[in-house]
This record gives structure tokens, sequence and C-alpha cells, in this order.
């Protein structure tokens, strides 16, 4: 119910901002879930907001959405979102810069001895940490 009350706040917000947006009409509309748990939805709005996902719920998801902002540009984000956790990518998005040297000599030595009494510790999730943070995606 919170959830629901948020969600309609917001959506209540950002129809204030824009009256265009509050008109919107939804020209298109597909959605599939699989009994397997994977599913895949995409949407496209007459104010030229668009969206399109595919996943396995609960265990990953990649898609993209687009929408044209306030400056008449229009903004795509394409992602990711998985055990590393969400990627997205776009070309107006900011990019991390490389982390200092003396944090991922921390994190080699960690990949080097691994907690052995920690059973959430993931070699997986380190291995994408470093090189998220060291810039070699």
């Amino acid at each position: 119910m919170f959830k629901l009350v948020v969600i309609s706040a917001v959506l209540a917000l950002a129809a204030a901002q824009n009256p265009q947006d509050a008109q919107a009409q939804v020209l298109a509309q597909d959605s599939v879930v699989n009994p397997d748990g994977s599913y895949q939805y995409r949407y496209e709005t007459s104010n030229g907001i668009s969206a399109q996902e595919s996943g396995v719920g609960g265990q990953s998801a990649q898609g993209s959405y687009s929408y044209t902002g306030e400056d008449g540009v229009q903004y795509t984000v394409n992602y990711v979102a998985d055990e590393n956790g969400f990627q997205p990518q776009g070309a107006h998005l900011p990019v991390d810069q490389p982390a200092p040297e003396h944090v991922l000599r921390t994190l080699e030595l960690i990949r080097a001895n691994p907690p052995r009494d920690d059973p959430n510790f993931s070699l997986d999730a380190l291995n994408a940490a470093i090189a998220r943070l060291s810039g070699k995606k």
C-alpha cells in the first residue's frame, strides 16, 4: 500500500510539472511473463517516453528507456541489472574515473587472500568491481 501511495505521489508531481505529460497516451504496450520466471515488456507513450526490458525475475534484467528532456534532446539509457548491480550506460551519464591505486591494490590483496569464513563473499563480484574500478570493463 505504501508503495502505491509513493508511486501515485511521484506521478502526480511529474504530471504537475509538465501538462503535456499529464495528457500522454499509451501508444503501444506488450508484456509476457513465462512460467519459468522469464519476462519481457515494452511500452511507448505519445510524449516520447519508451522502455523495454527482458530478464529472469529476481536474477537479471537488461533493457533500455528513452525520453525527451526539457531541453528537447532525446535521452536513452541502456542497462543491465544482475549480480553486479544496476549498470546503466548513456551518452549523457557521467563516467567513473579509475579508482586510486591504493584502493585497487587493497582489492587485489583481498582477491589474493579471500576471506574463508564469509559465506557472502563472491570472488566473481570482487573481480567485476576490480574491472569496473580500474576502468577495464
